[in-house]
C-alpha cells in the first residue's frame, strides 16, 4: 500500500504540472485562433464543424500543449492501474488533493498572478488532509 501511495502523489504532481502547462499552451494556442479573422459570412454546420476540428488540431500542434497533454495521459493511465490495487476512497482524494496542491504551485512558478499567502494557506490544508487519508 506504501508504494501506491506514493505512486497516487506522483500522479497528482504530474497531473497538477501539466494542467499549469497546457494552460500555458492554451493561451498560446488562443493568441493564435484569435490573430485569424472570421469569414464575412455566416458558416453553415458543416463549416463550423470543420473549423472546430481545424481549431482542434491547431491546439494539439502546439507542442506547449501537446506534450503536457502526453504526459497528463500517460499520468491517467497510471492512475487507473493504481485503482486496480487501492480503495477508491483513498486514490481519489490523494491524488485530487495533490494535483489541486500541485496545480497551484507549478501555476505560481510559472508566473501566473496567484494570492500566495491564500495558496499556502488553501495547499498546507490540502497536505495535511492527504495525511489524515494515508494516516487514519
Amino acid at each position: 500500500m506504501t508504494g501506491d501511495v506514493e505512486k497516487m502523489i506522483a500522479v497528482g504532481l504530474v497531473w497538477g504540472a501539466t494542467n499549469a502547462l497546457m494552460r500555458r499552451g492554451a493561451l498560446i494556442w488562443d493568441e493564435a485562433v484569435k490573430s485569424t479573422s472570421p469569414p464575412p459570412y455566416p458558416l453553415k454546420i458543416h463549416q463550423k464543424l470543420f473549423t472546430a476540428l481545424k481549431n482542434w488540431l491547431k491546439l494539439l500542434i502546439i507542442w506547449q500543449y501537446s506534450v503536457p497533454f502526453l504526459l497528463n495521459l500517460s499520468a491517467s493511465v497510471t492512475f487507473f492501474v493504481i485503482l486496480s490495487n487501492t480503495p477508491i476512497s483513498l486514490a481519489v482524494p490523494v491524488t485530487n488533493a495533490t494535483t489541486f496542491a500541485a496545480t497551484a504551485l507549478f501555476g505560481m512558478l510559472l508566473g501566473e498572478k496567484t494570492r500566495v499567502g491564500l495558496s499556502l494557506l488553501g495547499t498546507s490544508f490540502i497536505v495535511l488532509g492527504v495525511w489524515l487519508c494515508i494516516n487514519a
